[in-house]
């Protein structure tokens, strides 16, 4: 009798953890944060349900900031859930201490730097803020990357009377202290600052491409040198591209044409020594070209966040509109949709500035934050995907 009872309680926790999971692919993820204080079951089927079925996707993060000193900003910034297709957001408590311009050279990485402090913060939700000594260069519009978990880059920027405005420095976060390395190479001198350059940077290697040319050169941060010039205009009617790091491969984002008549913005991914093998994995549909021209009839650049296989891009004259694309698992653009930037409307853009960032941001996450008392977060509205 009690054998038959343990087949029966055994089948009906296997169906109620069946209908939970589907459950759950319909809950937004920030209302999933109580069940990790319900039963081991619902933990189980939790995430069961997130890693099998309705997956979390890299959030785009959208910090606000005044265009002018003294750099205030509202003490929060909004947040774009794919999974969940809502717009978040995130309450900074207490709010940041803005020294400088916000900065966000890569699509991780989100920084200020002044004449006396070099702040930076990378964790998921930008609640933790690190503070360290200023680069030993005074720069004033560096690129600037993280390579790894300890080591941050940043080169180039540096002020007309400095010796060497190519000059590189790292920063080790364990010892919390600078060292200079190679600088960057001479082809860069007239386009060393965050203005003129992409750049995108794993575990391994920092590539900075110039924008209006494609010339790039890759920094390999164990022996802190720099190798090439590459040329990746493969195309000659690329006329502008930006670069990223999707998964663990560099892809490239190129406007086909001239700014009064894009033809086409095209996706590849590049492999190789010298980056010399081209693999286009996909074009944005007109219609949303015409989107990001905005009020315009011309589109002279585009910028672009990206975390994983999810890439936001977006116009910098025109932020309103954002365009979403996702890479399947065979290296090609599966989706394309478009979804209006919650952070942004009129008095918006003429008072305040934007930086972008993307971020894995996990159940765990979001616990640790609202835990922690550092933030809270609220919905603003549905994203409406399109």
């Amino acid at each position: 009798m009690n054998k038959e009872h343990e087949e029966v309680q055994s089948e009906s926790d296997i169906i109620r953890g069946d209908v939970l999971e589907s459950i759950f692919c319909h809950v937004p993820l920030i209302h999933l944060v109580p069940v990790f204080h319900l039963s081991k079951s619902w933990n189980r089927a939790l995430f069961s349900s997130l890693r099998h079925f309705n997956k979390p996707k890299p959030w785009l993060i959208v910090h606000s900031q005044t265009s002018r000193p003294p750099y205030t900003t509202a003490a929060s910034s909004v947040a774009y859930d794919p999974r969940s297709n809502l717009w978040l957001r995130i309450n900074h408590h207490p709010p940041v201490e803005y020294v400088s311009d916000l900065r966000s050279s890569n699509s991780t990485l989100l920084y200020m730097l002044s004449i006396s402090k070099f702040s930076f913060s990378f964790d998921p939700l930008r609640l933790t803020w690190h503070q360290a000594d200023p680069p030993l260069v005074w720069r004033t519009d560096p690129v600037v990357a993280m390579l790894d978990r300890r080591h941050i880059v940043v080169a180039g920027g540096a002020c007309d009377f400095e010796d060497d405005p190519l000059s590189v420095e790292i920063y080790d976060l364990e010892t919390r202290k600078w060292d200079t390395c190679e600088s960057m190479p001479a082809i860069f001198e007239h386009s060393a600052a965050s203005m003129w350059l992409s750049i995108a940077a794993n575990t391994k290697t920092l590539y900075a491409m110039e924008q209006a040319s494609g010339i790039t050169c890759s920094f390999d941060p164990i022996s802190r040198i720099w190798l090439g010039p590459f040329d990746l205009r493969h195309d000659p009617n690329i006329y502008f591209s930006v670069i990223g790091i999707s998964g663990d491969n560099l892809i490239m984002l190129g406007l086909l044409g001239n700014s009064e008549n894009v033809k086409d913005i095209k996706i590849w991914e590049l492999k190789g020594e010298s980056l010399e093998l081209f693999k286009e994995i996909g074009a944005m549909p007109k219609e949303l070209v015409e989107k990001l021209k905005g009020e315009h009839a011309s589109l002279s650049s585009i910028k672009v966040s990206l975390m994983g296989d999810v890439l936001y891009i977006y116009n910098p004259e025109e932020p309103q509109e954002l365009v979403v694309c996702e890479i399947d698992g065979r290296r090609r653009v599966s989706r394309w949709g478009s979804l209006k930037n919650a952070a942004v409307n009129d008095g918006v853009r003429v008072t305040e500035r934007a930086v972008l960032t993307c971020a894995d941001v996990s159940l765990g996450d979001l616990r640790k934050a609202m835990k922690s008392g550092k933030g809270s977060l609220n919905t603003v509205i549905n994203g409406i995907l399109q």
